[in-house]
């Protein structure tokens, strides 16, 4: 199919056929996609928990507002930003960037400590709305992705992000969870997927100046 196509075919599925799951192959695809996914300052800040245990999902349920697909869906994409953001994450990246294109320090080192300063005055309530923010491209690029590759999904906000952690243990990781993906396939009977796509006209949305 062309993106377009894709984008055409894809639609948040309100009900996963539970029998199927994805290959491994397109979930490293995924894996892959949410790794690529361009971040503010190149600070990958953000962790995506797999979930495919059922029984844990079955668990997820209620804190998802009895939305069956987390626990339908063949896996259960959790969104996460790191609970604690400061100046060591700025190293960290700069470290990899080092050793990946051989850059010498005195070109690096500008960069870095202007960073490190940004990140350091950055008041906490903005520094997590900030990597939160971070969290809706990698949704944006999964959907992407999952539509090329004939994946079905369902970007959900409907949950409980403490209950969500707690039952997952996200704390002990040093995670808070932002958003949930679930990814599978749509069951033959989701009467959502014959709908037609509801937009307005390409003119209403598209501003050319």
């Amino acid at each position: 199919m062309s993106i377009i196509k894709s984008l055409q075919w894809r639609y948040a599925t309100k009900k996963f056929d539970a029998t199927k799951n994805l290959p491994e192959a397109k979930l490293s695809v995924l894996k892959e996609a949410f790794n690529l996914t361009a971040l503010s300052y190149g600070l990958q800040t953000l962790k995506m928990v797999v979930v495919k245990d059922k029984k844990l999902r079955e668990r997820l349920v209620e804190v998802a507002f009895g939305q069956r697909q987390v626990a339908d869906a063949s896996h259960l994409l959790v969104l996460c930003i790191q609970s604690d953001i400061n100046a060591d994450d700025v190293e960290d990246h700069f470290q990899t960037v080092k050793e990946v294109r051989e850059t010498p320090d005195e070109i690096l080192e500008p960069f870095k400590a202007q960073l490190k300063s940004t990140i350091e005055k950055m008041p906490e309530a903005k520094k997590l709305d900030w990597a939160s923010r971070q969290a809706y491209i990698a949704l944006g690029n999964l959907m992407t992705v999952c539509a090329v590759e004939a994946i079905d999904s369902c970007p959900m906000e409907g949950f409980i992000p403490e209950k969500l952690d707690e039952v997952l243990h996200l704390n002990e990781k040093g995670l808070k969870s932002v958003l949930l993906l679930p990814v599978g396939y749509r069951a033959e009977d989701d009467m959502f997927s014959q709908l037609k796509k509801v937009r307005k006209p390409i003119t209403e949305t598209v501003v050319e100046i």
